[in-house]
């Protein structure tokens, strides 16, 4: 008789966002007249770049063609595209060798398939509010022990990020093993000085400890001192896992490719004293579990790392950052304490006093037909803040501006 893996039934019945799909579905079942509109999910509008769209039908019309069709690709990924990447890190000043990049699906994937590598045993740390896969890809390992009434996890280890601290993550009392951190980050989006994040690097070399580290958003920073890759940290490639994707940058959420870059300094020791390399290992996991992302996306992400690539994305990057812009104002202008919408493309509210994540949700749905998201959805830390995206239309941004003008809060 088979034995499930039992840690699955710990994990709450309801993701974050379909929960908010289903009250969204339910209210507009109840009203169909309401004409909503969604800053909730962090899903892009424009369509893909010209630039990518030319590369796909290049390769679309390759693989019509027996003398240039494409079977089994390499499942770390095509060299083609790791040299792009490559060369575009040493922009940044970050040397990498192709062979320390993994192209893939995209980065939710790798941030939960990465745990494949880790003992069950690691205690793992996040910063709270955070990104959901983060914790439930853990949970799913038995990592996380049992989920409390006060919405934590008995053996997760918590980092806070609110307002109190500046959103800034302090060490925590216990050492981990592994910590997660995301930034720019989501949802908060506020981000950490080069200064800031290189004593996280210290902290890590200091406590031999992994950093698994989301960069999905770094092409929205703007400011200066802001480092768009913890590689551009002396030290950083003997402690760092980095995750990237081209979902937001390049609006390819529905066309799926993203990489993650494992130095091969990356070096820690099992249980009974081996030494393993992350690199060597992760390479093993993408060859046995993985099949590849396909050629024709690979092609198009290729080209939006091109000169013409990279302008065009920028745009899709400014059209957003626009909308955040415009939203933040607003949003302040009615006396509501807003963070981040300077370097991502996310601005986290404090609600009202006497308010509660949810209960804000369901006010701004029923009173002004927009859809945000529950900042306690992200975890503790995320109760009495709610989250929205710049993701929208430039026209719906305009329309969320005139809903929000002299709403009494």
């Amino acid at each position: 008789m088979p034995v499930i893996n039992e840690f699955f039934l710990d994990l709450p019945e309801n993701y974050l966002f379909s929960d908010i799909a289903k009250r969204v579905k339910k209210y507009k079942e109840e009203n169909p007249e309401a004409d909503i509109i969604r800053l909730g999910i962090g899903d892009v509008t424009l369509p893909l770049p010209k630039v990518a769209i030319d590369a796909m039908h290049k390769a679309v019309d390759e693989m019509a063609n027996a003398d240039t069709f494409r079977g089994y690709g390499p499942e770390q990924g095509y060299e083609f595209l790791r040299q792009a990447i490559a060369e575009d890190y040493k922009r940044r000043g970050v040397n990498l060798d192709i062979d320390e990049i993994f192209i893939s699906d995209g980065s939710k994937s790798d941030l939960g398939n990465f745990t494949d590598l880790l003992d069950r045993d690691n205690r793992i740390a996040i910063i709270d509010p955070v990104y959901p896969v983060y914790i439930d890809s853990n949970v799913m390992f038995g990592r996380c022990g049992k989920f409390g009434e006060d919405g934590r996890w008995s053996n997760l280890i918590y980092i806070p990020c609110t307002a109190d601290n500046d959103f800034i993550p302090d060490f925590p009392s216990e050492v981990p093993d592994v910590v997660y951190l995301c930034y720019p980050n989501n949802p908060t989006g506020t981000v950490l000085t080069k200064e800031q994040l290189s004593k996280w690097v210290d902290y890590a070399l200091e406590h031999n400890i992994i950093i698994l580290f989301d960069s999905a958003y770094e092409a929205f920073i703007s400011e200066d001192n802001i480092p768009h890759s913890i590689y551009e940290i002396e030290g950083a490639d003997k402690v760092a896992v980095e995750f990237r994707s081209f979902s937001k940058t390049a609006g390819f959420t529905g066309v799926r490719c993203g990489y993650t870059v494992v130095p091969k300094k990356l070096n820690f020791k099992g249980k009974n004293g081996v030494e393993g390399n992350l690199n060597r290992m992760w390479c093993r996991r993408q060859t046995t579990k993985f099949n590849g992302t396909a050629y024709i996306v690979q092609r198009a992400a290729e080209a939006t790392l091109t000169d013409e690539g990279r302008r065009e994305t920028k745009e899709l990057v400014n059209y957003y950052m626009n909308n955040v812009s415009l939203l933040r104002k607003s949003l302040q202008g009615i006396g509501l304490e807003v963070y981040g919408g300077c370097n991502a493309p996310y601005i986290w509210i404090r609600v009202p006093k006497g308010e509660t994540s949810w209960s804000f949700f369901e006010r701004m749905l029923k009173e002004k037909h927009i859809v945000s998201t529950p900042g306690v959805g992200f975890g503790p830390s995320g109760e009495g803040y709610l989250r929205i995206t710049g993701f929208g239309k430039y026209e719906d941004t305009l329309r969320v501006i005139d809903r929000l003008k002299n709403w009494k809060l």
